[in-house]
C-alpha cells in the first residue's frame, strides 16, 4: 500500500513531464485543433497520448529500477546510440526553444502589457529562464514548476468549465466543416500527433529528473510509487488536452476566426477569443492559464534539454566537470534559440509545425529502443511491465510508423 506521506517526497518528475507536454502541444496545437476542426481531430489526441503512454512510462520504470536514465541503457548497447541521440537532440533542441519560447513571449507581453518588440521579449524571457536555472538548481526548479502547476490548474479548469456552461459559438452563414484527409490536415494531424502530450525522445528527460528526484529528497521509493506520481502527471495533461481542444471548439470552430502567423498577435488573438466569448471579467483567467502553461514548458525544456547533453557528454567522454557543461549548454539554447526566433519571426505557424514534425519522425525509432531496453534482460522479470503495457506499446510503435509513412509520402 502507498503511503501519502512516501508520494509526496516522490512528487516532483511527474509534475515536470506533465509542464513539458502541457506547452505548444496543448496552449497552441490542440486549441488550433479545436478552432480549425471541432472536435473531428480528438480522436487523434487520445490515440497519441494512448499510445505513446508506454515509452514514456518506461523512462520512469527504468530509472526506478536501475537509479540510472535511460542514456546509461543505451550507452550500455553502444556509445553509437547515444551518438545518435544526441545527433536527433540537436536536430530539434533549438527548433523546440525557439517555439516554446515564442509562443511564450507572446503571451509574456499581453500579460504583463509589456510595449517592446517581441525580439526583446523573447530575450528577457531566456535571460530569466537561464538565471533560474543556472542559480536556482534542481530544487527550485521542482518548487517553482509545483506552484506554477498549481495556478494552471486552476485557471485551466475554470476557463474550461464557463465555457461548458455557456455553450458553444454559433457558425456563420454557410459554413462547410474542413476535409481532414486532404494533404494540408494530413500534414497538420502530424504535427499535432508529434507533440501530443510530447515528443517520445524526452521519455529520456522523464528518467534523468526521476533520478535527479531521488538524488535531492534523499527518498528511494519504491516502483509503484513512482509509477503513481508518473501516471498522475500523465493523466493530468491527457485531461488538459481534452480541455484545450474544446475551448477551441467552442469559442472558434465554425465562427471564421483564424489564428494569425505572428507570436505577439496569436496571444492577442487567443485572450480576445475567450474573453469575448466569455466575458472581459474572464481576462485574468485566462491569461493567467496561458502565460503559466507556456512559462512553465519553457523552463523544463531548458534544463531537459541542457540535462541530456550533459549527461550524453559524461557518458561519452568522461567528464567530471558536467555542471559547466550543463551551464555552457543553457546559454548556447538561449543564444541559438533566440536566433531562430528571429529568423521566423514573420512564419509562426511554421515554426511550430516544423518543430512538432521533426520530433515526430524521430519517435519510432525512440520507441522500438525504449521498447527493447525495458523488455531486456537489464530489467528483472517481476519488475518488467505487465502484458497490456507490452500490447500497447507494439500498437504505439505500429500507430508512429504509420504515421511517419503517411507524411512521407504526403510530403
Amino acid at each position: 500500500m502507498i503511503k501519502w506521506k512516501n508520494l509526496f517526497k516522490t512528487f516532483g518528475p511527474g509534475i515536470l513531464f506533465a509542464s513539458t507536454a502541457i506547452g505548444v502541444s496543448h496552449l497552441v496545437q490542440s486549441t488550433r485543433a479545436g478552432a480549425e476542426y471541432g472536435f473531428s481531430l480528438l480522436i487523434f489526441v487520445l490515440l497519441a497520448n494512448i499510445l505513446k503512454y508506454p515509452f514514456f512510462e518506461f523512462g520512469s520504470r527504468y530509472a526506478n529500477i536501475t537509479g540510472k536514465s535511460l542514456l546509461h541503457a543505451y550507452k550500455k548497447r553502444g556509445s553509437w546510440l547515444v551518438i545518435a541521440y544526441l545527433i536527433f537532440t540537436f536536430l530539434s533542441m533549438f527548433v523546440v526553444i525557439a517555439a516554446v519560447g515564442y509562443v511564450c513571449a507572446g503571451l509574456m507581453g499581453q500579460l504583463f502589457a509589456l510595449d517592446l518588440n517581441i525580439h526583446i521579449i523573447v530575450l528577457i524571457l531566456f535571460i530569466v529562464c537561464v538565471f533560474i536555472l543556472l542559480f536556482g538548481g534542481f530544487g527550485f526548479l521542482d518548487s517553482l514548476i509545483k506552484f506554477v502547476s498549481i495556478i494552471l490548474l486552476i485557471s485551466t479548469f475554470s476557463a474550461f468549465i464557463i465555457v461548458i456552461i455557456n455553450g458553444s459559438q454559433p457558425h456563420i452563414a454557410n459554413f462547410t466543416p474542413p476535409n481532414i484527409f486532404n494533404r494540408k490536415s494530413l500534414l497538420f494531424i502530424i504535427a499535432l500527433i508529434g507533440w501530443m502530450p510530447t515528443a517520445v525522445d524526452m521519455s529520456v528527460w522523464n528518467s534523468i529528473w526521476t533520478v535527479e528526484r531521488i538524488n535531492h529528497s534523499g527518498y528511494k521509493p519504491k516502483l509503484n510509487e513512482t509509477l503513481l506520481e508518473f501516471n498522475i502527471g500523465y493523466i493530468v495533461t491527457i485531461i488538459l488536452s481534452v480541455c484545450f481542444i474544446t475551448l477551441g471548439a467552442f469559442v472558434m470552430y465554425g465562427t471564421g476566426e483564424l489564428f494569425p502567423n505572428s507570436s505577439s498577435e496569436f496571444a492577442k488573438k487567443l485572450i480576445y477569443l475567450y474573453t469575448h466569448a466569455l466575458g472581459k471579467w474572464s481576462y485574468w483567467i485566462i491569461a493567467i492559464a496561458s502565460f503559466s502553461v507556456m512559462f512553465s514548458t519553457t523552463l523544463a525544456v531548458f534544463d531537459g534539454y541542457a540535462r541530456t547533453i550533459r549527461d550524453s557528454f559524461s557518458l561519452l567522454f568522461e567528464i567530471k566537470s558536467i555542471n559547466k557543461i550543463y551551464s555552457f549548454i543553457l546559454l548556447l539554447l538561449g543564444f541559438l534559440g533566440y536566433l531562430i526566433v528571429w529568423k521566423f519571426i514573420d512564419s509562426f505557424k511554421q515554426l511550430i509545425d516544423l518543430a512538432t514534425t521533426i520530433s515526430f519522425l524521430i519517435a519510432p525509432f525512440c520507441a522500438i529502443l525504449n521498447y527493447k531496453i525495458i523488455f531486456s534482460s537489464d530489467i528483472p522479470p517481476e519488475k518488467k511491465p505487465p502484458y497490456w503495457i507490452k500490447l500497447l506499446s507494439l500498437l504505439g510503435i505500429v500507430f508512429l510508423l504509420v504515421f511517419s509513412l503517411i507524411f512521407i509520402l504526403f510530403l
